[in-house]
């Protein structure tokens, strides 16, 4: 198991491959923007603006137009102390599911190497540490909960991210992701004992 690197901050990525290409890298709470899906959603960027005053934020979007049009978006109204920027280089190609490169032809996050990655957040300076989580809450213990694929799962799952004061928005990898970052497994178990 490669070890990961630890980061107590929230980092805000654009799309879902960004998303899987980080996990496999980084142990911290990864939220995804949609894409330009962040401008029309309210309660997530007020959720981003939260969690930057609790934790800080990493921002990590492409380096191309659209990506720092969402980085700009999301940093307006946050305090200058609570973002880390993580800059991708330029560099021109296409990401393996494409057919075709990118309108600007530049990688995205999700066609970056590991190597470049970690030295994206080397660069930016950001605190870490090297983790590996022994016993991480997993999908099986959510459904060993009754958090999700049980008839009462979906009232489990509000009254969860109510006691946790998360919104409702959050994929089950999101809030997975969230408890990891926020807590062991055994306080987990302990909050799901209580709802």
């Amino acid at each position: 198991m490669e070890e990961k690197l630890k980061i107590s901050q929230a980092v805000i990525v654009e799309g879902k491959y960004d998303k899987i290409k980080l996990s496999s890298l980084i142990d911290a709470f990864i939220i995804e923007t949609n894409g330009f899906g962040i401008f029309k959603d309210k309660e997530k960027l007020g959720f981003i603006k939260r969690l930057a005053g609790e934790r800080g934020i990493v921002i990590l979007t492409d380096s191309d137009h659209a990506g720092f049009m969402i980085r700009n978006y999301i940093s307006s109204g946050i305090p200058a102390d609570r973002i880390y920027n993580v800059y991708i280089p330029d560099i021109y190609g296409k990401e393996k599911r494409k057919s075709l490169p990118s309108k600007e032809g530049k990688l995205g996050v999700e066609g970056m190497s590991r190597e470049v990655l970690l030295e994206a957040f080397e660069k930016a300076k950001i605190d870490v540490e090297t983790s590996v989580n022994e016993n991480p809450v997993t999908n099986y213990d959510l459904f060993e909960q009754g958090i999700s694929g049980t008839p009462d799962a979906r009232k489990k799952r509000k009254a969860l991210l109510k006691a946790l004061d998360l919104p409702e928005f959050l994929s089950t990898n999101s809030l997975l992701s969230c408890i990891n970052n926020m807590m062991t497994k055994e306080e987990f178990l302990n909050i799901c004992k209580k709802i």
